[in-house]
């Protein structure tokens, strides 16, 4: 069993990926990615990216001109280390983040009660899926907007060569303290993996 709990505190199964339960492997996410965020999502304030890994989103979120607070449980070379975001006490005006796989609904569970404007996660589509979910997430707390990716993103461990493309559909989630209404589906134009190709080392 996983011990990463939902919103009701319940505890859930789930398939995991080596990278999420070993510290030192991780698969960072590609700067295009984030890049399709930024580009759609207007942010005011600070942005904290509390699993930052290396910090390839960290320096994304850097060009957008806000002040950018880095950290992670594990120490990766980057940012604060030793910080436990799923019992955290800080507090931040926005927060970014691509949480592990066995911790989304932690994940959403401390945005709620930890960002004072927005938070946004980058999960699977499917995160969308499963009644436990609808129950304790989308019903309560839904997201504000879900931004899809017309463009499979591929994730590797560190230092692999990067090829092929993934089957895996993505979306980034996003909650707005702001947002009043239903939430908002919204497709992400293909050509961010193109514009922030290998080719200017942006991928």
């Amino acid at each position: 069993m996983d011990a990463t709990y939902n919103l009701n505190g319940g505890f859930k199964p789930t398939m995991k990926r080596s990278a999420d339960l070993d510290g030192p492997d991780f698969y960072p996410t590609p700067r295009w990615a984030t890049y399709a965020l930024i580009e759609s999502e207007r942010f005011k304030g600070e942005i904290w990216e509390p699993a930052c890994g290396d910090g390839s989103m960290s320096e994304v979120l850097a060009e957008t001109g806000s002040k950018i607070a880095s950290s992670d449980l594990y120490d990766r070379g980057y940012g604060e280390t030793g910080h436990d975001y799923l019992t955290t006490r800080r507090r931040a005006q926005n927060i970014i983040t691509n949480p592990p796989y066995n911790s989304a609904e932690g994940f959403v569970a401390t945005g709620l009660r930890a960002a004072h404007g927005k938070f946004a996660l980058l999960l699977r589509l499917a995160f969308l899926e499963g009644a436990n979910r609808a129950n304790t997430i989308f019903h309560r707390a839904p997201p504000s907007r879900v931004w899809v990716f017309s463009e499979r993103i591929t994730f590797y461990p560190k230092g692999a060569v990067v090829a092929g493309s993934g089957t895996t559909a993505y979306a980034w989630f996003v909650w707005d303290k702001a947002h009043t209404g239903p939430t908002e589906l919204a497709l992400l134009k293909p050509g961010f993996k193109a514009r922030y190709s290998k080719a200017n080392g942006l991928i």
